[in-house]
């Protein structure tokens, strides 16, 4: 059984599955740690990156951090995001972007407990395609996704409005009992999770 992971693996975590940059002081309020911890944390992750001399590395911009591809892969990177963002979309792609039409604005946690899923990498694929936006609310410290307006108009529509059964759809209402049966699912799948350890 692995050791649980230290404060600086968890922050490594964290960067690198976020499809937006973080602060220390978020990092901290996530990790229920203190800054100055976390701080020192990224720190010692910042000089492990830098000696490494690997294809990710851990930039800081200002106040905000983010894991990225070293500028030495750029080519290589440019050649895959190319092929990655002109290909056909897969079926989990096709049901995030989906739920994000009929229920937009959705925060990534509300829409991982509807999928049952992390969609970190799908939410920055299709955000990549310009099929949907991230829009920051500084006030509550949250990130909502909802499509764009390019790919509204791809499918020929002048609003969302327009999408088949999209009142219904979109009612809070049907949006509780999505959240409601992903939460009993995980309740259900939990104990056969604990029997199989």
């Amino acid at each position: 059984m692995r050791p649980p992971m230290s404060l600086k693996h968890n922050i490594e975590a964290i960067l690198f599955v976020a499809s937006r940059p973080l602060t220390e002081k978020q990092l901290a309020g996530m990790l229920e740690a203190e800054v100055p911890d976390v701080s020192a944390a990224v720190n010692e992750l910042g000089a492990e990156y830098t000696e490494r001399q690997g294809g990710v590395q851990l930039l800081r911009n200002g106040a905000e951090l983010q894991m990225v591809t070293a500028s030495e892969c750029g080519e290589v990177v440019q050649k895959f995001l190319k092929a990655e963002t002109s290909g056909e979309l897969t079926k989990p792609a096709i049901e995030t972007l989906s739920i994000v039409a009929y229920r937009g604005p959705i925060t990534k946690s509300d829409l991982e407990k509807i999928r049952g899923v992390n969609c970190s990498l799908i939410l920055r694929n299709l955000m990549m395609r310009g099929l949907v936006i991230a829009e920051e609310d500084k006030r509550r410290l949250l990130t909502y996704y909802t499509i764009a307006s390019y790919f509204v108009r791809h499918l020929g529509l002048t609003t969302l409005q327009e999408l088949p059964d999209y009142a219904s759809l979109h009612s809070p209402e049907v949006v509780e009992r999505l959240l409601e049966e992903a939460a009993e699912q995980d309740e259900v799948s939990a104990p056969a999770e604990h029997a199989n350890e």
